[in-house]
């Protein structure tokens, strides 16, 4: 065969044909992270044009608009990081699609922003420093950014590594670490600190122990039954009536204290009375749709499936109203302070302020948030319909029994633990069977104790990785934070 043959010249052209495609595909793929960051920050220049805009443009606004542009890319990065927590578990268990969860939870998290959100919000984070530390209204605007721009840089590099953090932590950290810097140790109150720091055991154990108990309920009364169809009859409408009461309890205190003064016994009277009414509509749906299925686990998947997916896009609905101070709190903060002069333990957000906050939150979802999202829902363990129900079911009890305590806890951590408790739980569970039934092995056919060690259903590398994030989350973002107030202190905004 010579090269002048056509059919050499066509294999050749082939091949070349075959290299480009390799190589245009090998670009594309190399190039999609540019395409999120260039989209990040296309979104951050708006942010600040509009506060630009809205603050009249003059010289003495510039801190304004570089404080917008900082809470910009703060709630790119919440939404990024944070909203993994309520979605992931959803399409861990196959219940929603990727493009379906980016798409539910986009809606859900703006809604609850802008209807639920905070119009107050604590410019000092809940009593971490003396106000009279930073009384001065210029130190107390370098001590916002700093504690914005660092809590964002910090949940920056937690989502690049892959490890689920507290927004909420980080911020703390950023008002602590811009505290120490401004005015010395003295002006942080360790007592509020030392409670935030219980919340890192407090938070994910309560979270992990009401996912495992849920799940052993759901194992006792509905998969390890003769007839698996009639028990889910009588109990998915009673957990279901369940999630109900704890979101319907969580949104009278988030979205009617605007309205009303509602208080924890009012909420939970609210909630009660939702979960029997949605206990009572929801029997005769399930009823309807588990007529003709097969009595076995498989089926019962299905019945959870729907009340999971409502249960996501309530979660992320929560998260929304809940979290978003987190990114635009400090913003509001500047705003108040550049505008009046002063300082004020409470400001009331701007809704320009708001929007940015909850338009971020959506932009980062869905150009960062599939990494997350597929971590938390298939990585640290195997999630089916009912155990991802069981973790979502705990995030929505556990988040109303911190706030009936009072306990300082993370939604973050509630979610995460929820999703470990379930995975060790099964592990136990598994262990236990298989002892029993090696138990009634002859001595030759038995398992040895080391094989089934083996058999871990959590992934103890991603367990590490978030836990030792988790810890080191408030230092590190104080440490950036005192970092970024003297440079911002150097620059002299």
């Amino acid at each position: 065969m010579t090269q002048n043959d056509p059919s050499h010249q066509w294999k050749t052209l082939d091949r070349d044909l075959n290299r480009l495609s390799r190589f245009e595909s090998a670009s594309m793929y190399a190039s999609r992270p540019l395409v999120g960051v260039g989209a990040s920050l296309v979104f951050v220049t708006l942010a600040a044009l509009v506060a630009a805009v809205l603050t009249g443009g003059e010289p003495q606004s510039l801190v304004v608009v570089v404080a917008a542009a900082f809470g910009a890319y703060m709630a790119i990065n919440i939404g990024a990081n944070d909203v993994a927590n309520n979605m992931g578990p959803a399409v861990g268990a196959k219940a929603l699609s990727m493009a379906g969860a980016i798409v539910i939870a986009a809606v859900c998290e703006s809604a609850g922003a802008l209807l639920a959100g905070g119009d107050v919000v604590s410019t000092i984070s809940k009593g971490i420093i003396d106000p009279a530390g930073l009384a001065n209204a210029q130190i107390f605007i370098w001590a916002m950014m700093a504690a914005l721009l660092s809590a964002a840089i910090w949940v920056n590099i937690a989502t690049w590594v892959g490890a689920p953090v507290s927004t909420t932590h980080s911020v703390v950290g950023g008002v602590m670490g811009a505290g120490i810097a401004a005015a010395g140790l003295s002006t942080v109150s360790w007592p509020t600190m030392g409670a935030i720091a219980a919340s890192w055991v407090i938070s994910p154990v309560l979270g992990g122990v009401i996912a495992a108990a849920m799940l052993a309920f759901i194992k006792w009364r509905i998969i390890y039954v003769e007839d698996k169809i009639a028990a889910a009859r009588t109990w998915v409408p009673v957990l279901i009536g369940l999630m109900t009461a704890a979101f319907a309890a969580y949104l009278a205190l988030k979205g009617l204290k605007r309205l009303v003064k509602i208080d924890m016994l009012t909420a939970l009277a609210i909630g009660a009375t939702a979960g029997m009414l949605f206990t009572a509509l929801s029997r005769p749906l399930i009823r309807r749709q588990s007529v003709g299925l097969e009595n076995r686990n498989k089926s019962l998947k299905v019945l959870f499936r729907v009340p999971l997916v409502v249960s996501a896009a309530l979660l992320s609905f929560a998260h929304g109203a809940n979290d978003v101070a987190n990114a635009v709190g400090p913003l509001a903060a500047v705003v108040y302070a550049q505008q009046a002069s002063g300082v004020a333990g409470e400001v009331a957000i701007p809704l320009w302020v708001m929007v940015i906050g909850a338009v971020g939150i959506s932009v980062g979802l869905v150009l960062f948030g599939p990494k997350l999202i597929g971590m938390v829902g298939s990585q640290i363990t195997k999630l089916n319909p009912m155990r991802a129900y069981c973790v979502a079911l705990s995030a929505a009890v556990t988040v109303i029994a911190a706030s009936w305590l009072g306990l300082p806890v993370s939604s973050t951590h509630i979610a995460v633990g929820g999703v470990f408790g379930v995975g060790f739980f099964r592990e136990w569970h598994a262990e236990r069977r298989a002892r029993k039934i090696n138990d009634g092995r002859p001595p030759a056919a038995r398992i040895a104790k080391q094989e089934r060690a083996r058999r871990k259903l959590v992934r103890r590398s991603h367990f590490l990785t978030i836990i030792a994030a988790w810890v080191i989350t408030v230092p590190a973002a104080a440490l950036l934070s005192a970092l970024c107030f003297v440079l911002l202190r150097q620059i002299g905004f």
